[in-house]
């Protein structure tokens, strides 16, 4: 509907072709929507190496064998279930983009999944939601920590800058919030997007 998916694999696609930025990259996606991605890649750009992480032991062992230990593809798109399943194996590259889509799905920064990709190495960190943040500041918090864990240190720092009862009432206050995360975000709403 937004275009979420293909503005990364365009993303990634430039990446490759016009900045030459070597690859490997890693995408973490809901397990209904993995062969969509790897159908996208194919479709959008072909050029690009994708290589889907998913089945039983023995069809993972395979592909991180045959593909990603080798560093023989561009992107590996896997699942949050698979993600933890082989995070040992995935945890020995150094990945250039690690991007997550449906990202709220980390907003408790405790949880296995976020705590495993936390202990990812990489370049850049792109996370790709349509759900609004619209529960609590922590959980925003925990969300720019994965983005950027040497700015985004503290959350009770950051708790304590926009704290709910500090916010109340105080423009100045959320004006403030806005301009801390401007830089982070590319907000489209399905108005604006092209419906041909």
């Amino acid at each position: 509907g937004l275009g979420k998916t293909l503005q990364t694999i365009s993303l990634l696609g430039y990446m490759k072709h016009y900045k030459n930025a070597a690859s490997p990259h890693l995408v973490i996606v809901p397990k209904s929507t993995l062969q969509n991605w790897a159908n996208e890649f194919k479709k959008w750009c072909p050029s690009i190496k994708a290589v889907v992480l998913i089945g039983d032991e023995q069809a993972r062992n395979k592909v991180i064998h045959e593909s990603i230990l080798p560093q023989d593809f561009d992107v590996c798109c896997t699942t949050y279930e698979m993600m933890l399943k082989a995070k040992g194996q995935l945890r020995k590259l150094s990945w250039k983009y690690i991007v997550i889509d449906e990202a709220h799905r980390i907003k408790n920064e405790k949880s296995k999944l976020s705590e495993s990709v936390r202990e990812l190495r990489s370049q850049n960190r792109l996370l790709i939601t349509g759900t609004p943040l619209q529960n609590n500041l922590h959980e925003l918090w925990a969300l720019l920590n994965f983005l950027l864990p040497d700015i985004f240190t503290s959350s009770e720092d950051f708790d304590s800058w926009f704290s709910n009862d500090a916010m109340r009432d105080n423009t100045d206050l959320i004006q403030r919030l806005h301009r801390v995360l401007q830089p982070f975000l590319l907000r489209r709403i399905k108005s604006d997007v092209e419906k041909s």
